[in-house]
């Protein structure tokens, strides 16, 4: 459990702080009192951030009325995730079904008052009902992520980005763009305007994640890595402030020939990106696969412009800063 006084440190350092992303393990492993204790704390001091918990909805799920004042209080958004062909179980005995979810995704919308949109986490082993995920959210109406997974943990490969770019691209001919966030990002990054993780270069400047043991990155992936820390002590109490992922000069591109490419922004729009694909060789399937893509996706932003907000009125997935996991 993250000790709340990093938090309130960090927002006396930067008070214009816009939202806490908190992940885990399981944020609701943590009693609602933890939360409520960070809203006392907000309203205490007059900050603008709002809380968004990304969780799998299962204590919820079982015990509504734990969850309900708080999941409905206004400072408070929720996130969830499902994927197709995920064995995980959420009991010792119960697989995560789309049934179960149907059933998690009702709970919400009866207790709490709408459906929250959900993360996909796309591999080689589920890669073929990627977009079955899109499909159900259409059903659901709320707002599919499908991330590609990094290499972290157990995940001891990145799923190449290049195929999760032609997820994408399929997703916009389909039509299914409208109930995809990534598929709309890209549109947005290849025409210049504003995006956010996985497909920004801006973490440095505006996101900061908060680690239990008290260490302190500007990437919550690279967190789970321990590279690229920053000095807590200096930045938030001293008040110096520290750009590690965009002045090392390993994580700038995957390769020199990058930056003459009209898919630069998309293809090294994330550090964490650049450094799996380099460390995991991959660097030159990835190229391949965008150079083939590069003048759909082109000849797709020159005429089209999608809204980056979702089909319903829900919390969307933001940019954050920090990231608690806890």
């Amino acid at each position: 459990m993250l000790d709340l006084q990093y938090v309130y440190d960090f927002l006396a350092r930067y008070p214009q702080t816009k939202t806490i992303i908190v992940n885990g393990g399981d944020p609701l492993m943590l009693p609602p009192q933890y939360y409520w204790d960070i809203i006392a704390h907000l309203d205490k001091h007059n900050y603008p951030a709002s809380l968004s918990l990304t969780t799998n909805l299962w204590p919820f799920y079982k015990n509504p009325g734990r969850w309900k004042e708080l999941f409905c209080h206004p400072l408070v958004g929720i996130g969830t995730s499902f994927n197709y062909g995920d064995t995980r179980r959420v009991t010792h005995t119960r697989v995560y079904t789309e049934d179960l979810f149907w059933d998690v995704s009702d709970t919400m919308l009866d207790v709490v008052g709408y459906r929250p949109d959900f993360i996909s986490v796309i591999t080689e082993e589920n890669e073929d009902t990627a977009i079955d995920n899109v499909r159900l959210a259409q059903k659901m109406n709320v707002e599919c992520k499908l991330n590609y997974a990094m290499a972290s943990g157990r995940q001891g490969q990145p799923y190449i980005l290049g195929k999760m770019y032609q997820i994408y691209v399929e997703i916009y001919e389909l039509g299914l763009a409208h109930w995809e966030f990534n598929t709309k990002q890209m549109l947005m990054r290849v025409g210049g305007g504003h995006t956010i993780c996985p497909q920004s270069r801006t973490c440095d400047s505006n996101i900061r994640a908060l680690n239990p043991e008290g260490d302190y990155y500007s990437c919550g992936s690279i967190s789970d890595d321990q590279e690229y820390p920053i000095d807590f002590q200096k930045e938030v109490i001293e008040g110096e402030f520290f750009k590690p992922l965009s002045t090392a000069i390993e994580l700038s591109a995957l390769k020199h020939e990058c930056y003459s490419c009209p898919m630069f922004k998309i293809c090294n729009g994330c550090y964490k990106t650049i450094k799996d694909l380099k460390q995991s060789d991959s660097v030159e399937e990835h190229c391949g696969i965008m150079k083939s893509l590069a003048p759909k996706i082109i000849a797709l932003n020159s005429n089209h412009f999608i809204e980056t907000t979702g089909p319903a009125d829900n919390v969307r997935f933001r940019q954050v800063i920090p990231i608690i996991q806890v």
